[in-house]
């Protein structure tokens, strides 16, 4: 148990680096894969959350969970993040990016976790052969992405302000100006 604790952090910082790199990468930026990761220490305690509930134990198995969550959480922020990012390059100012991005992205994210959670209700049901398995992989699942949806859509474009604001204040400090996107601004009404 104590070797699995071991390669379980290892694996843990792993794939918040890897993540890292990759976002990085994705939006040519160091600063917006921060404010993206930032929703994942937010689903761990409500993971662990549904474990307590449950009456499941922290093992190998909801470890795993834990990490599956993560992938679904950081997918919510980006839905988020790049459709801010592309309605600011379209000429959108960063308070209207932020608020049309999380109105035009909020039924994708829901129905995402809708079908997430839905998906795991078969794993917490079964009564068979590795069944303690299945249930501590479903509730971390189930708690952790029901309980961390409403802080990340809240969590995730205010942290995206705050560290716009300083890259923009960054930039400017640096004598290094804004380049606006010729593109019209798409119609604030419509989703995309």
């Amino acid at each position: 148990m104590e070797r699995t604790l071991i390669e379980f952090i290892w694996a843990f910082l792993l794939s918040i680096a890897f993540m890292y790199m990759i976002l990085a990468s994705q939006f040519e930026s160091m600063i917006h894969p921060i404010t993206i990761l930032l929703s994942l220490p937010l689903s761990v305690p409500f993971g662990l959350l549904g474990l307590w509930a449950t009456g499941d134990t922290l093992n190998l198995y909801s470890a795993l969970g834990v990490l599956v969550l993560f992938g679904v959480v950081k997918k919510n922020s980006i839905l988020q993040i790049d459709h801010a990012n592309q309605l600011k390059a379209a000429g959108f100012s960063r308070r209207d990016a932020i608020v049309q991005a999380c109105r035009n992205r909020l039924r994708p994210i829901l129905m995402t976790t809708l079908a997430f959670v839905a998906g795991m209700v078969p794993l917490v049901v079964t009564s068979g052969v590795g069944s303690g398995t299945n249930h501590a992989i479903g509730w971390v699942v189930i708690g952790g992405q029901t309980l961390v949806l409403l802080l990340t859509l809240v969590v995730t474009p205010v942290t995206y302000a705050i560290f716009d604001e300083v890259r923009a204040k960054g930039f400017a400090m640096r004598g290094v100006t804004w380049v606006r996107s010729k593109l019209p601004a798409p119609d604030p009404v419509t989703p995309l």
